[in-house]
């Protein structure tokens, strides 16, 4: 019962409108304790009895308690702005026309009116509280005109009743500057609260925003150090990728990472042909120059960073030599404080490793090994590149010697055979060219395989080259002295040297197949009439008879010997 009643007195609730909620358990409070003082009012009224105006007095009372229930019902429906216009608006109505019946400017209802202001200001407004001082302004002035020309007839209350309805007034003034004040208090303290919570979370904020911004700072300068490490990785890319010599690429790529990254040594270790020991091949350093002099070599085992990074095929790093049990102190290198070996591979194979030193400790941190890592693999390949550069190099160099040496040697049998190794074109018919009167242009263009010619000469020889081998010469002599030789004139005779060593070539090979053809055709009758006959002296008669007459001009002899070379009987 008790529970049924407290629920039923209490004001509503809107979790989404705090300034809702507020006005509605003003109301609320008002609206319960209004229609309590209303009741007492009336009863004490109805127990003094009363005159005609009693009477109306109490039936406005009755109205009031009316509406009052409406608007308690209004703000449980969530109707907050009505219930309060509702409230003021009628009080205000029900003052004024008890002070009209009554005792009009002098009765205590007109002291009244001081209540639906002060509800005014307090759920409604600024504006509304000044609306209806307005509206009391003017009604006591109506009242004042109305008395004063005896508009109605006042009944001045007895001092009784008087204090009686001013007791009620002033509780009810008190009651509302109580809910008045409780509201400022209340909007007061919410406000300091929420000052406080605004100031913590400023507060908060402000350290966010500091914090934030160090981060954004750091963040940034990592990022900067980091691109600045990849423009570096990507500097050295470029450059390694345009040596191809293995012995200037290697010193090339110690001194440019030293460089890029500040570093005090920079070492490049390759493995040797067994596998066993790791050689300093190259260093941007005056220490590790001296170790190269000095054929300085490590062994693949975990006693040196260097060796337990090529043995193991991962990277090896002493952020402070000082504490670290593998390092061991370097004379030529004396200033080393930090050291990392990052293995060189290539296809899943170990080829060597890059060895980088810093003055400082705790020089390589996560970032820039990864980075270092990154530069390993590339500087790995660009060395795995080379060497198979100067193994096609060389390669090509070999192919390139035999086959010229062969082509010298096929053209030295080739010219011992012809006939007549050369023409010449006197203007108006060839003639053989006779060996004895080449001249010294023609000698020099042979022997150098360059164009012999001078600024201004009567002749040009011109080298007929295959395949970088000199063949012969094509010679120009001028029938009318010296001359001045026009370039359109040299480039047309090198254009029919170079014609004219394709079409030799072409004829010493058709020459060379048609012997060898020759050659194989005689082995093939040879032996057909060999293979004619199964009695030893016919074969031997055979043999004998078919080369002489193959070879021609000869004296052909075939004799058995026994396995001690005593001769058959």
């Amino acid at each position: 019962m008790q529970g049924t009643v407290r629920k039923f007195l209490a004001p509503p609730v809107f979790p989404e409108d705090n300034e809702r909620t507020r006005s509605a358990a003003i109301l609320n409070i008002i609206g319960w304790i209004t229609i309590f003082v209303l009741v007492l009012i009336l009863i004490f009224r109805m127990i003094q009895g009363g005159d005609v105006n009693l009477v109306e007095v109490n039936l406005v009372l009755v109205a009031i308690i009316g509406v009052i229930g409406v608007m308690l019902y209004l703000i449980r429906r969530g109707y907050i702005r009505i219930a309060s216009l509702l409230l003021v608006g009628t009080t205000w109505i029900g003052l004024s026309y008890v002070t009209w019946v009554a005792d009009g400017i002098r009765d205590v209802a007109f002291a009244a009116l001081a209540i639906p202001i002060m509800l005014a200001g307090l759920l409604l407004g600024l504006g509304e509280a000044i609306f209806f001082t307005l509206m009391s302004i003017l009604l006591g002035w109506a009242l004042a005109y109305a008395e004063t020309n005896r508009l109605f007839i006042t009944t001045l209350d007895t001092p009784l009743h008087f204090a009686r309805d001013m007791t009620a007034v002033f509780g009810l003034i008190g009651m509302l500057i109580y809910l008045t004040v409780s509201s400022l208090q209340n909007a007061l303290r919410k406000s300091q609260t929420a000052a406080r919570e605004l100031s913590r979370s400023n507060k908060e904020l402000s350290d966010l925003r500091v914090d934030l911004e160090q981060r954004v700072e750091k963040r940034t300068s990592e990022l900067t150090k980091r691109a600045a490490q990849f423009e570096a990785v990507s500097s050295v890319a470029r450059t390694i990728a345009s040596v191809q010599d293995l012995e200037a690429l290697l010193p090339a790529i110690t001194k440019l990472v030293s460089q890029q990254f500040s570093f005090y040594h920079v070492g490049i270790f390759l493995l040797d042909d067994r596998g066993e020991h790791a050689i300093l091949r190259a260093s941007n350093s005056e220490g590790g120059l001296r170790m190269i002099n000095q054929h300085h070599r490590l062994p693949l085992d975990h006693h040196s960073i260097v060796g337990y990074a090529t043995s193991r095929g991962e990277p090896r790093i002493a952020l402070d030599v000082g504490t670290d049990s593998v390092y061991f102190n370097n004379p030529e290198l004396p200033d080393t404080c930090s050291e990392i070996a990052l293995p060189l591979r290539v296809a899943g194979r170990v080829i060597g490793a890059i060895d980088v030193q810093s003055t400082e400790t705790n020089a390589f941190s996560q970032e820039a090994i990864d980075v270092l890592a990154t530069l390993a693999d590339q500087v790995a390949i660009a060395i795995e590149n080379a060497r198979l550069f100067g193994e096609a190099q060389r390669a090509l160099n070999e192919s390139r010697a035999m086959f010229e040496k062969y082509t010298q040697q096929e053209w030295t049998s080739f010219v011992r055979q012809i006939k007549q190794p050369g023409y010449v074109f006197d203007g108006k018919q060839v003639v053989p060219l006779d060996n004895n009167a080449k001249r010294e242009a023609a000698k020099a263009a042979a022997q150098t395989g360059r164009l012999s010619l001078k600024k201004e000469s009567d002749s040009i020889a011109i080298p007929i080259k295959l395949r970088g081998q000199t063949i012969g010469v094509l010679d120009v002599r001028s029938k009318r002295g010296e001359r001045q030789w026009k370039q359109d004139e040299i480039t047309l005779l090198e254009a029919a040297a170079e014609r004219a060593a394709l079409a030799l070539e072409n004829a010493r090979l058709v020459e060379s197949a048609q012997r060898r053809a020759a050659r194989e055709r005689a082995i093939g009758d040879i032996s057909a009439k060999i293979g004619a006959v199964s009695n030893l002296e016919s074969i031997l008669q055979a043999a004998v008879e078919e080369l002489g007459r193959k070879i021609g001009a000869t004296e052909v002899s075939l004799e058995i010997s026994s396995a001690d070379g005593q001769n058959g009987s």
